[in-house]
């Protein structure tokens, strides 16, 4: 797949947000995720300590236009399952997003692939594996594999 060289920005730009999560995410792992609109980044989040906003919850929230037309590039598959926080894959439904671009899959068992799954059903367009070898370099130790 061919990328361009504003959307690894846009990833690398997520990569670097998901560092300002540690140490205070654990033991949910450091994810950052920016909200793109016609090229521009218009929101950023990363993963808060636990029961509070992951990564694209809290760049959902800091974001007040309208989801038409938005993508958003997120370092890790968004969780598809409500554990202390409402599920992102779902809100990311909820709220109309156009395009879904994730660097890697989730390896936890929980949610693998589920969460991917839960955006193509609902129509979004859904990429994987822009930068993911940068992204699993940094995230790799904070995955649950099981």
């Amino acid at each position: 797949m061919n990328h361009d060289f504003q959307e690894q920005a846009f990833m690398m730009r997520a990569l670097l947000l998901s560092h300002q999560s540690l140490p205070a995410c654990r033991p949910n792992p450091p994810v950052g995720c920016v909200l793109v609109k016609e090229g521009e980044i218009v929101s950023e989040g990363f993963t808060q300590p636990p029961g509070q906003h992951h990564a694209e919850a809290m760049a959902l929230a800091n974001y007040d236009g309208s989801f038409t037309d938005v993508t958003a590039y997120v370092t890790l598959e968004p969780c598809s399952f409500v554990g202390r926080t409402p599920s992102c894959a779902h809100t990311l439904v909820e709220l109309g997003i156009k395009k879904v671009v994730v660097a890697t899959l989730d390896p936890d068992r929980r949610n693998s692939g589920k969460g991917i799954a839960v955006l193509k059903e609902a129509g979004i367009e859904v990429e994987v594996g822009l930068c993911e070898n940068e992204v699993l370099d940094f995230i790799e130790p904070y995955l649950i594999k099981n």
